[in-house]
């Protein structure tokens, strides 16, 4: 990287609208990828320019954290570069051989820009280092030896994402956290898993990370037998497929990127928030400033114009410039707040009428 390179040139200055055309107009395929690293990182500024620098250079697009404790990413990288960008990462002794999961459903869009940030934690857990090891982590199973164990019978298994990823899609049986970030699901697990602590445990998420964590967490509380599906669910699809393993994940994976999910098997379990039939297919509310993500069906995406309430329909049919004004508004924000909350949760009987009309 150029040391006289300055910061204007390490962060996307394009408004969404022009990302997408740009992307839109490419004519190469794109690879999604995720990894994460637990390793020391001594200079997480300056590592963090490094690599926006070079990531730009080869087009990569995605969502990359980095801590002094490690680096979580999700991103997509041209196919035409993707050597490049393997030997460039590599190179680096923190993520010398670093492991990727590569998406089972690509269409290359699956982010628009590319963003590198620091940030205290690479996955917010509300937690400092006494808290507990974070290298102590438990036994990282493959999808066969993760399919035995569950058919063993014998193992607690336990989904380590948000209630809406594990509302789409999950193994079987598994304990479901009701939380709204991983921060908030660590103590609720423990709750959970309270008298087990001598019983085998076998912790799944996305793609690993949470999982790490969790596993050092329990550890810590005393747990001694704790397990994790190496690579999450995202390795567990590709491996299952590899090698012609039973698929024991019911439903779709929710991903945090434009895709907001990938399919793993054709059930759909999920339904409608609106009307309630069959669909696993998340949106964020086409109002900007409710931009609430959830579950929506054609058909009420239809009859709402993609907003979550009859409410927020109403709202996006007014002239642009006021929709500004009402942006504006503190007030105006906490009243959409509440209304979203009777819309999609309480259900009022009068949206219910709506619904049913």
């Amino acid at each position: 990287m150029d040391p006289n390179a300055g910061k204007k040139d390490l962060v996307n200055r394009l408004g969404p609208e022009e990302l997408k055309k740009k992307l839109d107009a490419e004519t190469f395929a794109r690879r999604t990828v995720s990894f994460y690293r637990y390793v020391r990182i001594e200079e997480v500024s300056a590592m963090r320019d490094q690599l926006y620098a070079e990531w730009s250079e080869l087009d990569c697009l995605g969502r990359i954290y980095i801590a002094q404790e490690g680096i979580n990413a999700q991103m997509n990288v041209p196919e035409h570069h993707w050597d490049a960008f393997v030997e460039k990462l590599y190179r680096y002794r923190e993520f010398e051989d670093i492991p990727f999961k590569i998406a089972v459903e690509d269409d290359g869009k699956s982010f628009l820009k590319l963003t590198v940030k620091v940030r205290q934690h690479i996955v917010a857990d509300g937690l400092t280092p006494q808290d507990y090891d974070v290298t102590n982590v438990g036994k990282h199973l493959t999808a066969k030896e993760w399919n035995e164990a569950m058919e063993s019978g014998k193992a607690v298994v336990v989904d380590i994402r948000n209630h809406y990823e594990s509302e789409i899609g999950r193994f079987e049986g598994a304990l479901l956290p009701q939380a709204e970030t991983f921060r908030e699901e660590l103590p609720e697990v423990l709750e959970m898993l309270k008298g087990k602590e001598e019983e085998k445990v076998l912790l799944y998420c996305t793609g690993g990370i949470r999982c790490e964590k969790t596993s050092a967490y329990l550890k810590h509380h005393g747990f001694t037998d704790v397990n994790q599906l190496h690579g999450g669910i995202i390795d567990y699809a590709r491996q299952i497929k590899k090698e012609q393993l039973p698929n024991k994940f019911k439903g779709k994976n929710f991903v945090f990127d434009e895709r907001l999910g990938e399919q793993i098997s054709e059930e759909v379990i999920a339904e409608c928030h609106q009307c309630g039939t069959s669909c696993d297919a998340h949106v964020n509310c086409a109002n900007k400033d409710c931009n609430l993500l959830f579950i929506q069906c054609p058909a009420c995406a239809e009859k709402y114009k993609g907003t979550c309430s009859a409410h927020c329909r109403e709202v996006i049919r007014l002239p642009e410039e006021e929709q500004k004004e009402l942006r504006k508004s503190r007030a105006q924000k906490k009243r959409f707040h509440r209304h979203k909350k009777v819309d999609l949760k309480q259900k009022t009987t009068e949206e219910k009428k709506l619904t049913s009309s």
